[in-house]
């Protein structure tokens, strides 16, 4: 059983090592982190799992954008420590920030990911969504209200 919260400061660095762990050297330098430089991410979305010895076993946060004129989030990164991965915590993490994120009033979520995992989800590929070069246009995914928003993926502006 694992305990959802939401994080917080001390999670930080231990997030961190959990997404460096999980995903290829040099993230940070996909087009998407371009979007979140100098953006606080959204802290009520941004949520941890841990075991019942309080160990970390997974990890999600979303950061606000602008799609054209629109505001939507930006899911990612996604992780569960390797230990835990196929036990369904990646799709509970899911779950569980986007009910929060529809309560808080945001009315689309985009992420750049696999269609065939994402779309269990409810997420579809996005036509004329444009995340910055070099994303490919299949990847970009979307779930919510997306209808007739097209146009770039900008950084936050408030």
């Amino acid at each position: 059983m694992y305990q959802f919260g939401q994080e917080n400061s001390e999670d930080h660095w231990e997030v961190e090592a959990l997404y460096d762990l999980c995903f290829a050297p040099g993230r940070e330098a996909l087009s998407s982190y371009r979007l979140r430089d100098g953006v606080p991410p959204v802290a009520r979305l941004c949520r941890v799992a841990r075991d019942p010895e309080n160990i970390l076993a997974g990890a999600i946060r979303y950061w606000p954008v602008h799609v054209g004129t629109q505001d939507a989030l930006l899911l990612g990164p996604v992780a569960v420590h390797p230990t835990r991965q196929g036990e369904g915590l990646g799709g509970a993490l899911m779950q569980d920030s986007l009910s929060i994120a529809w309560d808080l009033g945001w009315p689309r979520v985009l992420l750049v990911g696999d269609a065939p995992y994402y779309s269990r989800f409810g997420f579809s590929r996005l036509e004329g969504v444009e995340m910055p070069p070099p994303t490919n246009p299949d990847r970009v995914l979307g779930i919510g209200d997306w209808g007739g928003i097209t146009g770039p993926v900008t950084a936050w502006t408030g």
